[in-house]
């Protein structure tokens, strides 16, 4: 059912509870069986250009910090499918908590290149506000919005108990390596109990900066995650068709009442941890060849090509988009203006005080002076 398990570089295939999910072959062939005999080519086409505008803005983010506008990138080339395919299956009222690299989720959530960029240009600490795009502030901290996300959803449930119209399901992103930290087994843990409304998911693109994923566990982690007493689903992570369907499956089921789910997604990260780290001191360049062969958006074009759902005229636009996009992208980042000083008066407090208020006007003044 699937080409993954023909060479398993990680523990999934080790001692996995299943084959993943999978409605797309690495050569971009329908899975006859799978679900895949039900495609929506409409939805297939949108999912085709979300991935390519995320790899486009990604790459232009991480030219920007090639040339020192950026202080710092994290890419996720190779993992559009994971995310693409996931946050189209929840609804713009769903909250999502992400980590530091789900780019893609942020730009369908329409997030801005200039409100995505200003944290790794340094004139923010988050460039966004949460709850305008209900996609919470990036967490650097390893872990912390899985623990953020289970505290979210159970204000949900209490919610849900005095209002049954209230639907809404929480959906976290982490990777492999959050899932070694203490928080992600008490978040884990405390939702499995509390029947949180939640899916938690994992995109497990085999290395925890320089440690692959069967350095950190013996036991897959959907496999962990069943021993919490969550529901658990693995995928192929670089099928956006198949991670759609199982992610769309899990949040129905939570929003019906069910319990908190889990979802492994098995992909690649294609580049290095961030733009400091060299992976080629780490990683066998035959396993970056194996998975280049398996690229979400190749997989995608392949079928679109083979099924005749994509034309010229398509295919085109989408390049166009791109182009403004990555115009947008250069424009956004050398536009943003550091912020003065006066912000860390305003924002330290929710409200600022009387005491803090002329703290500030003073350092204002005394700024002044020097004009």
């Amino acid at each position: 059912m699937t080409d993954l398990a023909e060479r398993p570089l990680t523990d999934v295939g080790r001692a996995a509870a299943a084959l993943p999910v999978q409605f797309l072959s690495a050569d971009g062939e329908l899975v006859a069986g799978a679900g895949g005999d039900g495609v929506d080519p409409t939805k297939v086409l949108d999912f085709y250009r979300d991935m390519f505008l995320a790899r486009r803005f990604d790459q232009e983010a991480y030219n920007l910090q090639r040339q020192g506008e950026l202080g710092l990138w994290l890419s996720c080339q190779g993992q559009e499918a994971a995310q693409v395919g996931s946050i189209r299956a929840v609804r713009d009222s769903d909250y999502v908590f992400p980590a530091y690299r789900e780019h893609a989720a942020a730009l369908c959530r329409g997030l801005s290149p200039s409100e995505m960029l200003a944290q790794w240009r340094g004139t923010a600490h988050g460039g966004w506000d949460p709850a305008a795009h209900r996609f919470h502030i990036n967490s650097l901290v390893l872990s912390t919005q899985l623990l953020h996300a289970t505290g979210y959803a159970l204000g949900v449930s209490a919610d849900r108990r005095r209002d049954a119209s209230v639907d809404e399901v929480v959906l976290c992103y982490f990777g492999d390596g959050s899932a070694s930290q203490g928080d992600a087994n008490e978040a884990l843990n405390w939702a499995a109990v509390t029947d949180a409304p939640m899916v938690f998911f994992c995109q497990n693109n085999q290395w925890a900066i320089s440690t692959p994923s069967a350095a950190q566990s013996k036991t897959p982690l959907h496999v962990r995650a069943a021993g919490f007493g969550l529901p658990s689903t693995l995928v192929d992570g670089n099928d956006v068709l198949a991670v759609h369907a199982a992610t769309s499956a899990a949040v129905q089921r939570v929003r019906d009442g069910g319990a908190p789910e889990f979802i492994e997604a098995v992909t690649y990260r294609m580049a290095g941890h961030s733009t400091s780290d060299d992976p080629s001191r780490y990683r066998d360049s035959c396993d970056v060849e194996f998975w280049n062969a398996r690229d979400p958006l190749v997989r995608v074009r392949r079928l679109l090509d083979h099924s005749g759902w994509g034309t010229a005229e398509f295919f085109r636009s989408v390049d166009e988009e791109a182009d403004e996009l990555a115009a947008a992208t250069r424009s956004a980042c050398h536009s943003l203006e550091n912020p003065l000083l006066e912000s860390t008066f305003q924002h330290t407090l929710v409200h600022e005080t009387a005491s803090v208020e002329q703290e500030r006007e003073r350092y204002t003044a005394w700024r002044n002076s020097f004009a």
